[in-house]
């Protein structure tokens, strides 16, 4: 296989884990199981290898202004030590990336933007930095990256840790903690609708760490069920719900966009759209007739094409065939009845909520 591979490679060989090649590196799409793996996050315990994230440091007297302008969300609105769901608009207003903002302080944050598109997006702001007092480091090989969640993620965490995970709320992190004698940065964030954390630490320390949470009782996971957990959870994927053709508005985030602060890269373009009104709109669909709904699937209704579906699975927890779909604003009604077209057959299905998952 042709891929970067991460410093935890030889483990996931070692543990048995399936390797394939995503966004150019090689990882493990599962190692006993989907569903498996799967219900261990739900329910216990488990840890995804998610070093192929990028990690860019921005520093200076201008790094607030800075991302105050490149992303959509207002960075003076969290605090030292906080986290912040945010979005790369293109001048279009369509999504380059989406990506969390970690803020240091005024003159320091660090932006962890998706695999696929790290090259992308460094390129992306270095050729709009001009006029910015800022630098700006691609440290994405530097660090390894590792998501332990589920329900007993802070039990399993705290027992190689030496700080006490009581301090540290949703969406904080803490830097320069000691995790198993390893210097680290701990975030309680993650991307499956349950607890977690996730962890940031020199590279060459991925194996060791990794390796040590599963002594102590976590499960490794792999890509497989990362992607039906987050969808369960209604959380977004780039490539899936939105890309550089689709607004965010229609991919259900205007909560990452603050229209009241100063001018930032695609808010006229998307304040317009607002006003005029959605025409799309992402919503839910559960198949009430046989068969699993799948990325890209045409969604109908009398005949005619309506929208597609970006995410389908026969969700684990759930228990359900159901997707995400984006369809004409006027369809996307609760209780709608409606057709998916699986090859050449067109199934029943009903326009449902797309928060699928009950909170325990």
């Amino acid at each position: 296989m042709d891929a970067k591979k991460t410093a935890i490679y030889d483990c996931h060989v070692q543990l048995g884990g399936n390797m394939v090649e995503y966004a150019g590196w090689a990882l493990p799409s599962e190692f006993t199981g989907l569903v498996d793996e799967h219900n261990t996050v739900r329910n216990d315990v488990g840890i995804f290898d998610v070093s192929h994230m990028g990690e860019f440091f921005i520093t200076g007297p201008d790094t607030i202004k800075f991302n105050n302008y490149i992303l959509s969300n207002d960075i003076t609105k969290i605090e030292n030590g906080q986290c912040q769901y945010s979005i790369l608009l293109n001048e279009k207003g369509g999504v380059v990336d989406d990506l969390l903002v970690f803020k240091y302080n005024d003159e320091k944050v660090l932006w962890v933007p998706n695999g696929a598109n790290t090259d992308k997006d460094f390129d992306w702001i270095m050729a709009r930095k001009d006029g910015f007092d800022v630098e700006i480091v691609n440290a994405s090989r530097s660090y390894s990256e590792i998501a332990i969640q589920g329900p007993k993620s802070k039990e399993v965490l705290q027992k190689a840790l030496d700080y006490n995970l009581d301090e540290l709320e949703n969406f904080h992190f803490v830097d320069d903690v000691t995790l198993d004698g390893k210097k680290v940065l701990i975030s309680r964030t993650g991307y499956t609708g349950e607890l977690g954390y996730e962890i940031y630490c020199d590279w060459e320390d991925g194996d060791d760490i990794w390796m040590k949470l599963i002594e102590l009782g976590a499960k490794p996971c792999g890509l497989g069920c990362r992607d039906t957990l987050r969808f369960e959870a209604s959380m977004p994927l780039y490539g899936n719900e939105m890309d550089e053709d689709n607004s965010p508005l229609e991919a259900g985030l205007k909560f990452a966009i603050d229209f009241n602060k100063d001018d930032f890269i695609g808010k006229e373009p998307l304040a317009k759209k607002l006003e005029e009104g959605l025409k799309r709109k992402l919503i839910g669909l559960e198949l009430t007739g046989k068969g699993i709904p799948r990325h890209g699937y045409a969604v109908l209704k009398d005949g005619k094409e309506i929208g597609k579906i970006t995410t389908g699975y026969l969700a684990p927890t759930v228990g359900k065939p159901i997707a995400n779909v984006i369809i004409d604003a006027e369809e996307a009604v609760i209780g709608n009845e409606v057709e998916v077209q699986i090859r050449k057959r067109v199934v029943p299905a009903v326009i449902i909520s797309k928060r699928f998952l009950q909170k325990k």
